[in-house]
């Protein structure tokens, strides 16, 4: 097959792009598409769990025991690690402070969010008065810092958050100053503070990353889900007793009613209450048990009147002259006596 060149050139020059000049490189202005995947198909979504299932905060207790053993360390170790844990900064935030972004009078800290490249952009996070009074008396004492409060690298940061995660025997993908960021973003969720302050404190674009740390177990969660284990395990071993078993014990579930005693009743109750459960086995055993009291009640009150009406049917069969006067209860015995 023969091409013809000129054809190709008139081609090339006839879709080039706007602005370049005719008669050019027939490739200038020919773009060439790149076969990309979707990020947003093939990436997973950001959550406080890693790949593993493991998640990427420090609990409380773990919190704590990170500024205890934070406490034996010098000043600006200790100083270092509590401004990571109660402010929730980067590193790299924290790395570039200096005295003069503590504001004592108001009681927070003034950080410059560093990933907003090309915006110079500020946020205010309270701090707590135990912290403020380490940071004042360290100000004030003859090794206070010039310049910038820590003058590391972020290497060296990130090595001495280790070595204090270490000296608390705390192990895990989460002991790391990201740990300790995902942290206060966990606990300010479950203090019921609200998304947006969140947001702002941790200088997060967009809300949906803060909304991530929402899914993060809480003691609230544990309580709700406590309601589903009160006697679970009362249930379970109910559900799995044998027919037999179950037998057996409804003399000590169900208690035996005895007839009052103006109803002379000789019916045995726990042989009717055995008879009426035959009768209603798949009920509520409270259910059960009231269906069961309120029928020998009324079981118990009619025969009462039975026996009543017997009784006088005597002295009335005499009194008229019918019969021999004798009851159909007299007659057999008496047997209400």
């Amino acid at each position: 097959m023969k091409i013809n060149g000129k054809a190709c050139y008139r081609i090339a020059n006839s879709v080039t792009a706007p602005g370049r000049e005719p008669g050019g490189s027939p490739a200038a202005g020919v773009i060439i598409p790149r076969k990309t995947a979707d990020r947003g198909a093939l990436a997973a979504p950001w959550t406080i769990y890693d790949q593993e299932g493991q998640r990427k905060y420090l609990t409380p207790s773990e919190i704590d025991s990170f500024l205890t053993a934070a406490r034996e360390c010098d000043i600006s170790v200790r100083s270092f690690c509590w401004m990571l844990a109660v402010t929730g900064c980067r590193i790299s935030e924290a790395l570039s402070l200096t005295k003069m972004n503590i504001d004592f009078e108001t009681g927070h800290v003034i950080i410059q969010s560093l990933k907003k490249r090309g915006k110079r952009m500020f946020r205010a996070i309270p701090l707590p008065e135990e912290y403020l009074k380490l940071l004042r008396n360290w100000f004030h004492a003859d090794d206070a810092p010039h310049g910038l409060l820590w003058p590391w690298s972020r290497m060296t940061g990130y090595r001495r958050i280790c070595e204090v995660m270490a000296r608390a025997q705390i192990k895990g993908s989460y002991a790391t100053p990201k740990g300790l960021r995902h942290a206060f973003g966990v606990k300010a969720i479950q203090s019921n503070v609200p998304v947006t302050l969140i947001q702002k404190w941790l200088g997060h674009a967009d809300i949906k990353t803060t909304a991530i740390y929402t899914s993060a177990m809480g003691p609230e969660e544990r309580e709700i889900a406590s309601r589903m284990w009160h006697n679970m395990g009362a249930s379970a071993q109910s559900v799995r007793q044998t027919p037999a078993r179950r037998k057996a014990d409804l003399p000590s579930v169900w208690p035996v009613m005895t007839p009052n005693e103006n109803s002379r009743c000789s019916v045995k109750p726990d042989v009717k209450i055995n008879l009426l459960k035959r009768l209603i086995p798949s009920c509520h055993h409270a259910v059960r048990t009231q269906f069961c009291c309120f029928v020998m009640n009324t079981y118990c009150h009619w025969r009462q009147n039975w026996l009543f009406r017997n009784r006088l049917a005597g002295p009335v069969r005499r009194a008229w002259g019918i019969g021999d006067g004798t009851s159909s209860g007299e007659a057999r015995g008496g047997w209400w006596r």
